[in-house]
């Protein structure tokens, strides 16, 4: 199911980008894998710039690997993805695969107008962002109030300016107290 459904998930996005099959068919033939560790996917690139799912027999030109802790920092910053990953194999390949994975979008509406005609789709792109956008305002303040929790009331954790001040103290002391050792030594041997 999975081998099927991600091939037509990327073709469907390719099928509205005319640039980026011009860019994968250059690498016609040539196959990606993308491994997260407890999964992988194998994607072969075709004539027309479209993709197939790849067998695992063929050899792979790219071979892109990510920690799986690191893929909702991958899906939530695209732009920065490859940061997160490591690329071994053909290093133009794997830069165009990058190009391409960062421009291409998925045009919500376009598709849910097709099934449910242009103002459903338009609400109900509307409201799925709306509900994105609690849900992640949500989590920012349940971030804040943990944080808040474990600085002020229950502190397990301490803020960095605490942190430096005090380092800033415990550097002052220690000057302090190392003059004093040499004002103490000079009196001894003044005696």
């Amino acid at each position: 199911m999975i081998r099927s459904t991600i091939p037509a998930a990327i073709n469907h996005l390719l099928s509205r980008e005319q640039w980026a099959r011009d860019k994968l068919a250059k690498h016609a033939g040539k196959v990606a894998v993308f491994d997260a560790g407890v999964a992988s996917v194998r994607l072969k690139v075709v004539a027309d710039g479209m993709v197939q799912a790849a067998s695992a027999e063929e050899i792979s030109s790219v071979t892109i690997r990510a920690k799986l802790s690191d893929l909702p920092l991958i899906v939530q910053n695209r732009e920065h993805a490859f940061s997160y990953v490591q690329i071994e194999g053909d290093a133009d390949f794997a830069n165009t695969v990058s190009q391409v994975s960062q421009s291409l979008r998925w045009e919500a509406e376009e598709d849910l107008s097709r099934l449910f005609g242009d103002a459903a789709a338009v609400r109900l792109v509307g409201g799925a962002r709306t509900v994105l956008q609690s849900a992640r305002a949500t989590h920012q303040k349940l971030t804040e109030n943990i944080a808040e929790y474990f600085l002020e009331e229950n502190p397990l954790l301490v803020r960095p300016q605490s942190v430096a001040e005090f380092s800033s103290e415990v550097t002052r002391l220690r000057d302090d107290l190392e003059r004093l050792s040499k004002r103490i030594d000079r009196l001894k041997g003044s005696r």
